[in-house]
């Protein structure tokens, strides 16, 4: 970007304790924008639960026009507990990764130094990972319904759909992710191939043919999902970057933040690699929490270091993530677990604030 660029992030606190860790990681980003000389304007909506309450608006057409235009979401978190499960989901979180076209979701895994490890044995040696999760297709794309509902004849069917433009399109991304890496330059592929023989031979066929034609370079792994479960535990030392579809993305990903030290440090984003993408902690909205200045924001600044670095300010992301491995190393921070901080959320925020 030019010099004098502004970046233009929308920002979306969401529900329960998203306003309060994305107020620290707006604190992060202004103190690193300052380091960096880097310019942005933010732009806040009150899209969420209590909007929703309020008007019976979810994500209305013209806010939904607004956002395209903007360089980056940070979103809080979205959840409320009056409101039923799946309308915010589906209303908000999976429209917006579906209208925006955010079909990578992306997910470092990495135990950070002074971190504890649910683990036996192992350390941030071990752990050091990322997930590409297909974020538009597969069994959520809400196709399927009902038929003779409330009767003891009901029949019920959630459709999986799966592209081979879309998973090609995830697959070129982690193996250019993993050549980028330059790490292990290894690429795991996880699916089911020996049951959901249908969907997941296209993505076996994808992966192998991309992978011989234009990433020899880079070494072609599969496994099972219930395989990779029992290696994330087991020898996650394995694994350098993984593809896979959405639904077992989703579910690998939150035994992957386990892992790594647990929610307050897991931080995602919903990525369009041509338009805006929105970064975010993965944790949820933790209604109980609200307002008790308890949560953990490691997790919401890490999104900020996402961010940063998806918009090309590579040092300034640098410095983010520098200034939480000191944090961590400081001992100040005793647990990623809500109420066990020893400090609150907004001190956390101060010191890797001050630590940038």
């Amino acid at each position: 970007m030019p010099a004098n660029h502004t970046y233009r992030i929308a920002v979306l606190p969401g529900d329960g304790t998203g306003p309060e860790v994305v107020r620290e990681g707006l604190k992060v980003l202004d103190a690193v924008a300052r380091k960096a000389g880097i310019r942005y304007d933010l732009h806040h909506y009150d899209l969420g639960g209590e909007r929703y309450q309020k008007t019976g608006d979810i994500l209305p057409d013209s806010v939904l026009e607004e956002l395209r235009g903007f360089d980056a979401i940070y979103l809080g978190a979205i959840g409320h507990p009056d409101v039923a499960p799946g309308i915010l989901e589906k209303g908000l979180l999976l429209r917006l990764r579906f209208e925006l076209d955010q079909y990578i979701n992306l997910r470092p895994v990495k135990l950070y130094p002074g971190v504890d490890c649910p683990l036996k044995d192992k350390g941030p040696a071990d752990i050091d990972f990322v997930v590409v999760r297909e974020n538009t297709e597969g069994l959520y794309s809400g196709m399927g319904g009902f038929q003779y509902k409330g009767t003891p004849h009901e029949v019920s069917t959630q459709i999986h759909i799966t592209t081979r433009f879309g998973a090609e399109r995830a697959i070129r991304y982690a193996f250019d992710l993993t050549r980028k890496r330059n790490r292990m330059k290894q690429l795991h592929l996880v699916g089911k191939t020996n049951v959901l023989t249908f969907v997941h031979d296209t993505w076996w066929r994808a992966f192998n043919e991309v992978g011989a034609a234009d990433y020899p370079d880079i070494k072609r792994e599969y496994a099972h999902v219930d395989a990779t479960c029992m290696w994330f535990v087991k020898n996650p030392e394995w694994f350098d970057v993984i593809v896979v579809e959405n639904m077992f993305g989703d579910i690998i990903t939150d035994l992957g933040a386990m892992i790594q030290g647990g929610m307050g440090i897991a931080a995602g984003g919903n990525i369009n690699p041509e338009g805006v993408s929105m970064f975010e902690p993965i944790g949820g909205s933790a209604p109980k929490y609200t307002g008790q200045d308890v949560i953990c924001p490691l997790a919401a600044i890490g999104a900020v270091q996402m961010l940063l670095e998806h918009l090309g300010e590579a040092d300034a992301a640098a410095r983010v993530e520098n200034a939480i491995v000191k944090a961590l190393e400081s001992g100040k921070i005793k647990s990623l677990s809500a109420g066990r901080m020893g400090m609150g959320t907004a001190a956390a925020g101060d010191l890797v604030a001050a630590l940038v």
